[in-house]
């Protein structure tokens, strides 16, 4: 392809090419993409969002823990750290990345079966009979909307469905409007998996407050993305997901958050013998540990949290706020080439322009987009994901993607739009 070629806009392609290679000349956060396998191949890695690349020093590290501490120990690494790693790892990504005080974050058991636990929790913990409608909207991940379904044909509860915009996201207002004496929980994400909309967390949080209700949020897209706060903004209760942003692979463990203030009274609803107050006591009868180890329940995923170990150490190195920075910088470039290229071949952008309400990653819509295409773009190495009914999701991991990738994998989308 020539390097003076002319985008659909007229804007050179050469032009491109040098304002990624400038921006990559100056991200202060460049150098951390070595610190990953694949990078320093040709292959565009744009889902991040989906599935986080590994990091090089994971080999090593599982392959130490295989040898000296699960080899060498044996049974011998419960007592000398296994057990406690739920609670250490957790504090270190409530400090590093929820901003959450030590003792209210633990890992433990899969997104959906957190997400479970802290709805129960929450639902145990309303007092008011009258309160007896769940929150939630249409466009959530389907985990979480057949979660909250399923709960509330258990208990007889009614459903209160928000019906956000496609293109964005649930608004403070849509909260205030949905919700008031007869609202219980209300369940929602950060970040809409399809549009990336970046809801207003603490404004929402204070609105479901006002209502008497109580807050559980989804943070899979965002831990790790962008700057979340939720002791600040008094978040009742927050699941995530560890193997996007915080690449932990694939199926590693996810996260519970758990307000201080709620842990003294609050019962979880899966007992187990991790979570009773004495595990290897072995004794008749259920008695929940104290504090947020009560929200275990079966043997934690010790190989999940090592992995996951390693980004948590370079996000306090390298600070949420210049991750955030550059996650803003990437999808604005993205979106700039989006313009510039896809806009006159029929794309629509269903994501967010203004920064301050977009998160990691956008979706780029278009009639002739399919599963098909996606595949065709794998083929090729060059890695989006396909959203239904006819969405190419472009996620931006700050630590791993540099400017060049985004514009070689739009290049390629481009290039299937053409034909």
């Amino acid at each position: 392809m020539s390097t003076h070629q002319e985008t659909p806009t007229g804007v050179p392609l050469q032009a491109l090419r040098e304002r990624a290679r400038e921006l990559d000349r100056q991200d202060p956060l460049a150098h951390y993409r070595d610190h990953f396998i694949g990078t320093d191949t040709p292959l565009s890695y744009l889902d991040g969002n989906s599935l986080g690349r590994p990091l090089k020093r994971t080999a090593d590290d599982v392959a130490a823990f295989v040898r000296n501490e699960w080899g060498g120990r044996l049974i011998r690494g419960w007592d000398e750290q296994w057990l406690t790693m739920p609670e250490a790892i957790g504090d270190q990504l409530g400090r590093a990345v929820l901003g959450a005080a030590p003792g209210q974050t633990i890992i433990a058991d899969s997104t959906t079966v957190v997400l479970y636990k802290l709805l129960r929790a929450a639902l145990a913990a309303v007092q008011d009979p009258d309160r007896d409608e769940l929150v939630l909207d249409t466009g959530n991940f389907p985990t979480d909307r057949y979660l909250v379904e399923g709960i509330a044909l258990e208990e007889g509860l009614t459903l209160r469905w928000i019906d956000p915009d496609p293109a964005a996201g649930v608004t403070l207002d849509q909260v205030r409007q949905a919700t008031g004496p007869r609202t219980a929980v209300v369940l929602l994400s950060q970040i809409a998996y399809r549009s990336g909309h970046l809801a207003d967390l603490p404004g929402i949080t204070a609105a479901v407050h006002d209502a008497g209700a109580l807050v559980v949020w989804d943070l899979c897209h965002s831990a790790g993305s962008v700057e979340i706060g939720l002791d600040a903004a008094d978040v009742d209760f927050a699941a995530g997901c560890t193997y996007k942003y915080l690449n932990g692979g694939p199926g590693s463990p996810a996260f519970a958050y758990v307000n201080a203030r709620h842990l003294p009274a609050l019962n979880q609803p899966i007992w187990g013998w991790m979570g009773r107050k004495d595990a290897f006591e072995m004794a008749a009868g259920y008695a929940p540990a104290a504090g947020i180890r009560g929200f275990l329940s079966g043997t934690p995923a010790i190989f999940g949290m090592i992995a996951m170990q390693g980004t948590l150490d370079l996000i306090e190195e390298a600070s949420m706020a210049a991750i955030r920075e550059k996650s803003v910088a990437l999808t604005a470039f993205a979106i700039d080439v989006f313009d510039a290229w896809l806009a006159p071949l029929g794309a629509e952008l269903a994501s967010p322009r203004d920064s301050g309400e977009r998160g990691g990653h956008i979706t780029v819509d278009h009639p002739a987009f399919s599963k098909a295409t996606v595949e065709g773009l794998w083929d090729g190495d060059v890695i989006p994901d396909f959203r239904s009914p006819h969405g190419i999701r472009v996620g931006l991991s700050p630590l791993s993607t540099s400017f060049a990738e985004v514009l070689h994998g739009m290049a390629a989308i481009r290039d299937r739009l053409q034909g």
